[in-house]
């Protein structure tokens, strides 16, 4: 049984290892973060319902989720293709789209879910 726990504590601290990369060497998880945290602040602001939470932690943790794949994607182009290759533009170039895609949906998303609560209560402030 200690083993089984000792081993699960690695593969969170390997987990927490390969975040804190992402965050320090890639300049668009500063920008996932900042979002990230206003989203959750204006959620929080807005009093929204369970439900809404749950589709916004899901939305957030799919742009996390490209952006780590992505990253994870470039160090082994990298490491199997030190040298400028067509085939290893390919797999950065599709990985980058991967991250572009679930950006996109979450602001469709976000739009979805913050916008008739945000706008009713700027129509609140308003009249």
């Amino acid at each position: 049984m200690s083993n089984f726990i000792v081993s699960r504590l690695r593969s969170f601290r390997h987990a927490f290892h390969g975040w804190w990369y992402v965050i320090c060497t890639q300049q668009n998880a500063w920008i996932h973060a900042v979002v990230s945290i206003a989203v959750i602040l204006l959620a929080l602001w807005l009093n929204l319902p369970l439900r809404d939470w749950a589709v916004l932690i899901l939305t957030i943790a799919l742009v996390w989720s490209a952006e780590f794949f992505n990253t994870a994607i470039e160090a082994v182009v990298d490491l199997a293709s030190p040298v400028r290759h067509p085939l290893a533009k390919v797999g950065k170039d599709v990985g980058a789209a991967a991250v572009l895609i679930a950006a996109l949906a979450s602001v469709l998303v976000g739009i979805a879910i913050l916008g008739p609560p945000l706008v009713e209560r700027f129509r609140d402030w308003l009249m």
